[in-house]
């Protein structure tokens, strides 16, 4: 990674400043990208953005901002941009800041304070070097920072086409993704929280390792359909099966992790209900969130992990074990009479679960490790 130091006034730098709204944000005479369509937009609040602006009048330094270079001349705000756009944005009159006690917009001052906000110069390093190094430095100098989240670092590194057009559809508030699948996801899109889903669910469809390496992949297509075309057919095909909407339940589902592994079986979605409802009201269920994942599944005892059927209790498990002199029954069956600690032994339901086996003292019985991993297994 190159690093190469320069000086820019506030003058330079919001010279011919421009919002395109998602179209971007753009200063220094056209050569600045401040902020590209792949970024979350304008994150500071209003005491913050003033901070910046009172900073400047006093003359006091402002950390360093980081620009990559894109071309001969011409760059993107790697870090730096909200204290960039609060800048511009006051230069160019957008807001007011108190000044003994009165709203000042830039137009009020006098001609000195103006000369000096303009004249005020940023310490600026400018970065060369791969993307893979881009990334590594951007989550260095965010750690003090606005923390970027994961899938923002990616997007500061995988900037193109395919990118600005995925942004479209998962990442604006009210986005059309968010709308679609109201009730089958949640997170804020501002931060990238859909677009990183539907990267993790695609790219285990294509059996790539993450999210970033699908990205890799389209960093350069032309647009981003085939994600949302996916995307599109994982939630009408969640929405089909469970047309009834639950909070804790439908919103926090890996969708497309299911519709990856189970789109070509064949299911009712009344049966699913019925069976949804029953499990709700089951006692022993103690998670309700992987009751969708279990009843999609072979609903085999590995599968019940998912829905993290009640334990026996300490006092259950004691009380079992002095009814049972200590003896694993299974041990008695096959003729070893012999007596276990109490740490040797692990509850279990006499009748499964599965079965209609309740987490009661009449289903317990303790058994030996060996003959509870055996039965496990079998």
């Amino acid at each position: 990674m190159k690093i190469t130091p320069i000086q820019v006034t506030i003058a330079d730098l919001t010279k011919n400043y421009k919002d395109d709204g998602d179209g971007g944000v753009f200063g220094y005479d056209d050569r600045l990208t401040i902020r590209p369509a792949y970024q979350r937009e304008f994150v500071y609040k209003d005491k913050q953005r003033d901070l910046v602006i009172d900073s400047v009048m006093k003359d006091r330094p402002l950390n360093v901002m980081y620009w990559s270079k894109t071309g001969n001349d011409t760059y993107e705000v790697l870090d730096g941009q909200q204290r960039t756009i609060s800048i511009a944005q006051y230069v160019n009159k957008d807001f007011p800041i108190k000044i003994d006690g009165n709203d000042k917009f830039f137009q009020n001052l006098t001609d000195t304070e103006r000369d000096q906000i303009l004249n005020y110069e940023v310490t600026v390093y400018i970065c060369e070097g791969t993307e893979e190094e881009k990334l590594e430095w951007f989550k260095i100098i965010n750690i003090a920072g606005e923390t970027l989240t994961p899938q923002e670092l990616l997007n500061a590194t995988y900037t193109g086409p395919w990118l600005s057009d995925a942004k479209n559809y998962f990442s604006k508030r009210n986005c059309v993704a968010g709308q679609m699948a109201d009730g089958y996801i949640k997170g804020n899109p501002i931060r990238q929280d859909y677009l990183k889903k539907v990267l993790s669910w695609i790219a285990d469809r294509d059996g790539l390792e993450s999210g970033q390496m699908y990205m890799a992949m389209h960093q350069h297509d032309l647009d981003a359909n085939d994600l949302w075309l996916y995307f599109q057919n994982v939630i009408n095909w969640a929405k089909t099966l469970f047309p009834t909407t639950r909070k804790g339940m439908t919103d926090v589902q890996e969708w497309g992790l299911l519709y990856n592994k189970y789109r070509n079986e064949k299911y009712n979605s009344n049966t699913l209900e019925s069976d949804i409802q029953t499990l709700l009201m089951d006692d022993d269920v103690t998670k309700n969130s992987g009751i969708i994942p279990y009843v999609l599944s072979g609903r085999t005892k590995h599968d019940e992990k998912t829905l993290s059927i009640r334990a026996f209790t300490e006092a259950q498990k004691r009380r079992a074990y002095e009814r049972q002199g200590y003896k694993c029954p299974f041990c008695v069956k096959n003729g070893i009479d012999k007596e276990y600690a109490y740490n040797e032994m692990q509850g279990d339901h006499i009748i499964p679960w599965s079965q209609g086996g309740r987490t009661i003292d009449d289903n317990l019985q303790m058994l030996c490790r060996k003959c509870n991993n055996d039965k496990s297994n079998q």
